[in-house]
């Protein structure tokens, strides 16, 4: 089988196509052939160093996030049989509950093999089946962002109807955020460099929008918006860089799901998080349960998620690139 594998992380072109046999699943692994697969902003991060930052294993096949078909069970497999549409979980070993350190060194495209293959063998208990509405390339965007979105507002925030959402950018967590948000109900404001983008955004159901870029001080604007009272909820993707604005536009005994990292470093003062009463958590994808929960959810009221391009499996280094620009609106996808 093809599959791609990084064995120096020294940038995207250090991402190689390699022949490796198609793995025999073992008594409880389920052999899957790949159909598709998405980008995260940790991969292109893995593949221009952060490998050997993190310590991880080499040469790795990258990926989280990737959906197909059964192929093959082990003799002890109970849960799937050959032909069920399947996704593989970010954490494998996260089944249920709060998280653990055991369930790092599950982690796909990191502590383990990716999915930037033909085929994959994987834990039965590691797989969830996907909706039967969406295609292979919709469902590989759900993995890390989607359920990184899931339990940043409803697991882990308790989001309800009528409450107010902050959501930074189009990448796909902030968009999957969108959507969630506004399936329970609530009000989105969103923000972008681009007025296009935003013109995107009002139609996927954001009430207010707020350009960046001409509007620097967005975190006052966002005040506005909400008569000086601040958004119930922020999802955090920029990181130090954004979190003191972030803290501003909150009300107070807000919540704010700290996810991303994109807008580099800072230095975060902790006492308006202490007067307002904020609630800051840290979000790290999340578990099995969730993920089928979040299905559960998606099913009932056709939510589609949002793709920018699907690139062939033979232009993976091109689908680096093309999320390195950040010229995207939405998720990434390869076609295996």
């Amino acid at each position: 089988m093809k599959a791609y594998e990084i064995a120096e992380p020294k940038g995207i072109d250090s991402l190689q196509l390699v022949d490796r046999p198609i793995p025999k699943p073992k008594a409880k692994e389920v052999l899957v052939r790949v159909r598709a697969t998405s980008l995260n902003y940790r991969d292109l991060v893995t593949v221009k160093g952060g490998a050997v930052t993190r310590g991880i294993r080499l040469p790795l096949v990258p990926l989280s996030d990737g959906a197909g078909e059964v192929v093959e069970v082990g003799n002890e497999v109970t849960r799937f049989k050959p032909g069920d549409r399947v996704a593989a979980s970010f954490f494998q070993s996260w089944l249920t509950g709060p998280i653990e350190p055991a369930f790092f060194r599950s982690a796909l495209g990191g502590a383990v093999d990716g999915m930037l293959a033909e085929y994959t063998a994987l834990g039965e208990e590691g797989l969830v089946r996907i909706p039967d509405y969406m295609s292979f390339e919709e469902a590989a965007t759900l993995p890390c962002a989607a359920v990184t979105s899931w339990n940043a507002l409803v697991t882990a925030g308790h989001l309800t109807g009528g409450e107010s959402v902050l959501v930074m950018g189009t990448g796909g967590v902030s968009i999957f955020a969108l959507q969630f948000a506004r399936m329970h109900g609530a009000r989105v404001i969103a923000t972008s460099s681009s007025d296009a983008k935003l013109g995107r955004l009002r139609e996927l159901g954001a009430s207010e929008v707020i350009n960046y870029k001409t509007t620097p001080d967005w975190e006052i604007k966002v005040l506005e918006m909400t008569d000086n009272g601040g958004v119930d909820h922020v999802v955090e993707v920029g990181g130090a860089g954004t979190l003191a604005k972030s803290i501003r536009a909150a009300k107070l005994g807000g919540r704010i799901s700290l996810i991303g990292l994109l807008a580099g470093g800072g230095q975060i003062d902790p006492m308006p998080i202490l007067l307002k009463g904020i609630t800051l958590q840290g979000i790290y994808v999340g578990s099995r349960t969730m993920f089928e929960q979040m299905n559960r959810a998606m099913e009932i009221n056709r939510v589609h998620p949002v793709i920018d391009r699907v690139f062939p499996f033979s232009e993976a280094r091109e689908a680096y690139r093309y999320l390195e620009s950040g010229a995207h609106f939405g998720k990434i996808c390869i076609a295996v």
